[in-house]
Parts: C-alpha cells; structure tokens; sequence
C-alpha cells in the first residue's frame, strides 16, 4: 500500500490528472486518505478509536463521483468495490445480504494482492516455464542418448527465447476441469460462501489427461502453473484481509434511492428503503463479517455515499447513518467549457483514446479546436435536454 507517500496536495494532483475539476471532491477524498496515513502514526490504543470520516457526494450522474473513488484506490493499491445500495433489501425482503459488500471486497483484494504476487515472480515463472517447455521439446526425440539431449536443449534455448518455436507443437498433461464452485444460500443471506468440491475431495479431482499443444498454447499453461507454486496462498488471503480492514473503500451509489421521503408518511416503498439503511449501518458503523477466509472487521473501512439527491436530501437518511457521513460534499454540473476540458486534459482523454485507436489503422487523425468546441457545445446541450 502507498498510504504513507500521498500528502492531499500529492493526491489531488494525481486525480487532477485524470478528473476535470471537482476540487472541493478531491480535496474531501484526500484528507480522507491522509487520516489513514496518520492513524497508522497513532499508539494502538488510540489508533483503534480512531473511525474513518466517511462522505458523501451529492451531483448528477456523469460529474466524476465513481471515477474520484476508483482513481484514489488506483492510487493506494487499496481494495475497491463499487455497489448500488439500490439493489439491497431489508431482511425479510428479495434481495441481497448488505454483508456480501464486505465479501466481494475482499474477493476484489484478494485479486488485487495475487496480481502484485504474480508480478513479483513473473520472471521466476517465465523461466521455470521455459526449463519445462524445453524439456518437453527434446523429450520428443525418445531415442536420444543424455548427451544428445543436452546438446539439442541448448541449441532450443534460444530460438525458444527469440519466439520461433511458438507453432511447434508438444505433448502436455493439463489438469481436468476443476470443479464448479457450490454457492450456499443460508438463513443469514451468506450467498457467497461457496465450497469448492475439489478442495474437499482433494486428488480424486486432481486428474490430469495429456493433451497436443503449440508451444504458446502450452506456454501459458506452464506460467500459470509455475505461479501457483511461486505465490504463497495462505500469505494472500492474510495480506488481502489486512488490507480490507486497513484500506477499503467501499462506494456506495444511489444512496438517495434509499432515503425516506417526508411525504411518504412512513407508507409503502419507504419502509423497504428506512430497513435498507438500518441493514447498512452495522457494517458502516464496524462489525465483524463472516467470509470463506476469515473474519473480517469493518471498523476502518472507507464508505463514499454517492446520490444525486434530486428528490430527497441527505437529511432524509436516519439520524444513525447520517452521523456515519459527517463529510459531505456537491459536485458541480458540467457545461461546455468542462466537457472542452474532458475531451482534451486528461491522460486518457477521449481525444487520445480515438487517435491511438486509429493510429492503428497507420491513420493520422487531428482535431482542430473549433472541433472540440464544438462537440463540448453538443455534448452540453444533449446532456442538459436529455
């Protein structure tokens, strides 16, 4: 994690880089990740009662709320989960357990922390690969003495390196598919609990039948394979967990579809939405949830709460969860000048995104300004009528 090299000012200019304007957004993200940073600085005592100050950002769809919290995660190598709260419902209700957010974030950081393993041992795997793959190639020729052997493994090496071998076919055992994973539907809504049959049978699924391959075809089977023996799974699993706890960020859109209008009276749909929120508040609040690899706390979780509040107002949330977002903050409508902005500031604007795709195609594609002008112009008055 990176948490301890990103000062605010650090932190907006690398969102700068990526989001056209919204400062008062960033600059409340920023604070955010730096409390993080001075809360690991704390005595454990104190460190402990220290509970993140989460937000809420209040704009329209398409002003930049998901992509601030997506890009500050991107920036931390913090774990990231982008649900609607929308699609949650009260207990007793058809729906989804509000703790499977906690879950799916902690798939999402599993995932995260295999990818950095995997890097790590990139070359180790690539050249365990290789040692495998040659094998398999002079292994080919059954009648070679040891020193014939030898002698052709070297002389393989380097056209393997260089990528002649790619449509050379070898023999390799592949294990069978694995079997499927079994999900659980409890009492208590834990519906990702999944067992995974071959875990449980061990060898008698661990089969492996021989299979006719290209080289690259095998290639990539014996990479990923050199991985798994590389990368330590249990270390994962303990490391992602950590990382949840001390790094999460969890976005919560459509926060405005589950408050509860004054006009209501406390009739129909509201009750649905009021048991929303009291179903949210524990895991907010910070609680222990239950996964496939472990408790989980959620005490120092970050929860961005994003809604347009076209019909409703964050004072329309309960009393409890309100508390639980002292931050808020509204992002601001876009109109032609920022969409000119959008389309020619940011590393990955769509005026780069279209010249490199036709770049391909040996096209050369300018655009003039009047151009962009005019397509922000458009852009402005289809967003405003639409």
């Amino acid at each position: 994690m990176k948490l301890d090299t990103l000062t605010p000012q650090e932190t907006v200019a690398e969102l700068d880089r990526f989001i056209v304007g919204q400062g008062a957004a960033k600059r409340a993200v920023a604070v955010a990740l730096r409390n993080r940073w001075r809360r690991q600085q704390l005595d454990p005592e104190l460190r402990e009662e220290v509970a993140p100050k989460n937000i809420i950002m209040i704009g329209p769809t398409g002003v930049g709320k998901t992509e601030i919290a997506r890009r500050l995660a991107r920036l931390t190598g913090s774990p990231f989960l982008k649900v609607e709260a929308s699609k949650f419902t009260e207990v007793g209700y058809v729906g989804r357990d509000v703790e499977s957010i906690i879950r799916d974030l902690v798939d999402a950081s599993i995932q995260l922390v295999r990818n950095e393993r995997v890097a790590e041992v990139a070359v180790k795997a690539e050249r365990a690969a290789e040692d495998r793959l040659l094998d398999l190639l002079v292994m080919s020729s059954s009648s070679a003495t040891e020193t014939s052997l030898e002698e052709r493994r070297r002389a393989l090496k380097r056209p393997l390196r260089d990528g002649m071998l790619e449509e050379n076919e070898v023999e390799l055992d592949v294990a069978e598919d694995r079997m499927p994973t079994v999900e659980m539907f409890t009492p208590q809504g834990m519906e990702s609990m999944g067992i995974n049959l071959k875990d449980m049978m061990g060898g008698l699924m661990g089969r492996k039948s021989r299979k006719r391959m290209t080289v690259a075809d095998a290639r990539r089977i014996l990479v990923s394979e050199e991985e798994e023996k590389l990368i330590d799974r249990t270390q994962v699993e303990a490391e992602a967990i950590t990382r949840v706890e001390e790094a999460g960020i969890v976005f919560l859109d459509e926060v405005d579809k589950i408050c509860s209008r004054e006009d209501a009276g406390g009739r129909g749909p509201d009750v649905s939405r009021e048991g929303v929120q009291r179903d949210l508040l524990p895991i907010v609040e910070g609680t222990h949830v239950n996964t496939r690899y472990g408790v989980v706390r959620t005490d120092h979780v970050l929860f961005i709460a994003a809604g347009a509040f076209h019909v409703s107002r964050p004072a329309d949330l309960i009393p409890e969860m309100q508390g639980r977002f002292p931050i808020r903050v509204e992002l601001q409508s876009l109109g032609a000048d920022e969409f000119e902005r959008i389309l020619k500031e940011p590393e990955n604007s769509l005026i780069r995104q279209y010249t490199g795709l036709l770049a391909t195609e040996n096209l050369e594609l300018r655009f003039a300004d009047e151009a962009v002008r005019n397509i922000a112009v458009m852009a402005a008055e289809i967003n405003e009528s639409a």
